[in-house]
């Protein structure tokens, strides 16, 4: 799979099969994809690999909490900013309904936060769910620029590989059940999860719509 495949193929998917991951994939990508950009090589990310018995009881005690109604840990940062306009505003609106319509949850069902969030807390079934998390020494450029291109580093390595992934900055919302999991001290901040496996057969399949290239792009000199 050339690059070119692999950025046009890569999507959240938010339907993944119980098929386990075999450990040296995750390995060969992880190790690879120490090759990321980062600005001044600080290499800032600490990523913690869940699989297995331990992130089972992590998606039963998550969902618990979700279906409880449970608003979740104070959060640490922002999912995104207050007062969000447009065009911005209208291209979340879009890709909201049609993700969770998708997934069976009208946009006018009450129940529909607790169910958004325990499929989430499930991480769509997803066998690996990689944490990562940064320094709270850390700026916007290491948060932003470094562990943004890292990931994104990481979810092309797994195209490559053959397999899928969802990042979810949901798990924040749980990030005193996730710290107990992983171990994370006190000097770590959760950044989001990615869930990781192959993708569920059957299941119809999701590419929500991207601005066209003349919204976001302007040439200079050229």
């Amino acid at each position: 799979m050339d690059v070119y495949e692999a950025v046009d193929s890569r999507r959240a998917v938010r339907a993944f099969s119980d098929k386990p991951v075999p450990k040296e994939i995750l390995e060969r990508v992880l190790a690879a994809a120490t090759r990321a950009p980062s600005s001044g090589n600080l290499q800032p990310w600490h990523l913690y690999v869940v699989t297995g018995e331990p992130l089972a009881e992590l998606k039963r005690r998550a969902t618990a909490r979700a279906l409880a109604g449970d608003s979740g840990d104070e959060r640490e940062y922002p999912m995104y900013p207050a007062g969000l306009a447009s065009p911005y505003l209208d291209r979340f609106s879009a890709a909201a309904a049609q993700r969770y319509e998708a997934l069976g949850i009208e946009r006018d069902d009450p129940d529909r936060p607790r169910k958004i969030a325990a499929l989430n807390s499930e991480a769509f079934g997803a066998p690996v769910v990689q944490f990562c998390y940064l320094d709270r020494t850390m700026g916007p450029g290491q948060w932003g620029g470094d562990a943004g291109m890292y990931l994104q580093t990481v979810m092309l390595l797994l195209r490559a590989e053959g397999l899928h992934s969802c990042p979810q900055v949901m798990w924040t919302m749980y990030r005193k059940t996730v710290g107990r999991t992983v171990g994370a001290g006190d000097g770590l901040v959760l950044f989001c999860g990615v869930a990781v496996g192959f993708e569920k057969t059957g299941v119809p399949r999701l590419r929500t719509g991207r601005a066209a290239v003349a919204e976001t792009v302007r040439f200079v000199g050229a």
